[in-house]
């Protein structure tokens, strides 16, 4: 795109230059480089959108000249940072219910959503989200206000969750354009276990987590309740099940951990199980869906 010179009028370079820093510093906020900034040249380049160049061009070699007005400064802006926006926008989250019952499943953010047997739940979530999270609830019974309970992931009584769920819960965990421009995902027992999940990129190269197994089954009769499965730390609250105090930075798998990874390898089995459970994608290059009962 080259906006003509004769346009517009002519003004000093210096100030032309700050204003075009000042568009370009706008442009960089917001995840856009500027190149070449010259006597002659100015190229304003997305690198989202790698096809698309906007270039400022002057025509006289002593004396730049004003090619855009304060108003198409602003337009130009305006236009890159839209088509920024449009490119990164939200991740889509299909949740899914393939279980033989009833889940309600949760979001923060997100809310909430009752999925029979086979019915999904779609939530865009925007592009940037830090420390969030889904998970089912089971055993639910709300009224037309929205107010009930949950027999386990109740989020204080609400059919839209804003708040986390209370154990047991197996959880999605994801954070969005993370470091390294990358999401990072897992699937989470460290909350316990209530209901199978997996986490599912659109992006084939990219890992899908899962916890397939019923680990109530193979649940010990000290961390079993009924519709789950707590963790140790939840049950015995001390500093070596809960990697906390003197084992904050010492803090092993213990025997009940273990039951957890057996049946999920994948998962995270306590709090400490970063390296064998952390999964990312490259940011922007993917959606998920998240299956009950996978």
């Amino acid at each position: 795109m080259i906006l003509k010179n004769k346009l517009f009028k002519q003004f000093n370079l210096e100030v032309f230059k700050e204003r075009i820093s000042m568009l370009t510093g706008t442009l960089v906020r917001h995840g856009f480089w500027s190149h070449n900034l010259r006597r002659d040249v100015v190229y304003i380049i997305p690198p989202h959108i790698p096809n698309l160049s906007i270039f400022i061009q002057s025509f006289n070699p002593d004396a730049i000249m004003a090619t855009v007005s304060d108003l198409v400064l602003l337009l130009v802006a305006g236009l890159a940072i839209s088509l920024h926006m449009q490119e990164a926008g939200a991740v889509k989250f299909e949740l899914r219910n393939q279980c033989g019952y009833t889940v309600w499943a949760a979001g923060l953010p997100g809310g909430g959503q009752q999925l029979d047997q086979g019915q999904t739940w779609t939530v865009d979530v925007p592009a940037g989200t830090k420390g969030a999270r889904f998970w089912g609830r089971t055993g639910c019974s709300f009224d037309a206000s929205g107010r009930g309970s949950c027999k386990t992931g109740d989020c204080n009584g609400q059919l839209s969750c804003q708040v986390s769920g209370g154990v047991p819960t197996t959880l999605a965990e994801y954070t969005l354009n993370g470091d390294g421009n990358k999401d990072f995902y897992d699937v989470s027992l460290v909350d316990g276990f209530n209901v199978p999940l997996s986490i599912n990129p659109t992006n084939s190269q990219c890992v899908a987590p899962a916890c397939k197994a019923d680990v109530n089954v193979a649940c010990p009769a000290q961390l079993k309740v009924d519709g789950g499965c707590n963790s140790a730390c939840t049950v015995f609250q001390t500093d070596e099940y809960c990697c906390r105090g003197t084992h904050v930075d010492n803090c092993s798998p213990s025997s009940y951990s273990m039951i957890f990874k057996n049946q999920c390898p994948q998962a995270y089995s306590y709090a400490k199980d970063d390296s064998s459970s952390t999964f990312t994608c490259p940011s922007g290059t993917t959606d998920y869906s998240i299956v009950f009962c996978p």
